[in-house]
């Protein structure tokens, strides 16, 4: 990860958050979804509406020049109104994305790593997500301790326990 820096995720970057929400929705080669189509899905959209709400943690990791390259972020959800990979009212839905250029460098792992550690300082002990059985990124939960908790027709409920 030469060059690259993580940063704390401050409300003007909603903006960039989206995008990479966006591209994490789009996580396949195929054709995705066009970006108005994604972020006007309420399922969807849930996720970075309103950034920064109270309780959102978020890490942007930026290159050399200081370009914004991947994020990931942390947002709490009520029970009436779940997010997709709600186990739990106080455990925090995991949200990661990296540009399509610098995906398989390990941005994501340390992002997520550092995100853990924001998660335990903020007084969580769990982490959950969603993430399509396809996706290649599940293999990047798996080796950094998440378990699936509960499966759909294509997707998986994971958590991380948190130290």
């Amino acid at each position: 990860m030469d060059g690259v820096q993580l940063r704390r995720a401050v409300p003007d970057d909603a903006r960039f958050l989206s995008e990479m929400l966006v591209e994490a929705a789009n996580w396949s080669a195929l054709p995705g979804r066009s970006r108005v189509a994604i972020l006007d899905d309420p399922r969807v959209s849930r996720y970075i509406s309103g950034w920064p709400r109270p309780g959102d943690l978020g890490l942007v990791a930026t290159d050399e020049n200081g370009t914004a390259i991947g994020a990931g972020w942390l947002r709490l959800f009520p029970a009436d109104q779940p997010g997709s990979g709600f186990v739990s009212v106080g455990v925090p839905e995991l949200t990661l994305g990296i540009n399509t250029q610098w995906r398989a460098r390990g941005i994501g792992r340390s992002i997520l790593q550092a995100l853990h550690g924001e998660a335990v300082g903020a007084g969580h002990s769990r982490v959950s997500l969603s993430v399509d059985r396809a996706n290649h990124a599940r293999r990047l939960y798996i080796s950094e301790g998440y378990t699936v908790v509960s499966s759909g027709e294509r997707a998986d409920v994971m958590v991380r326990v948190l130290p």
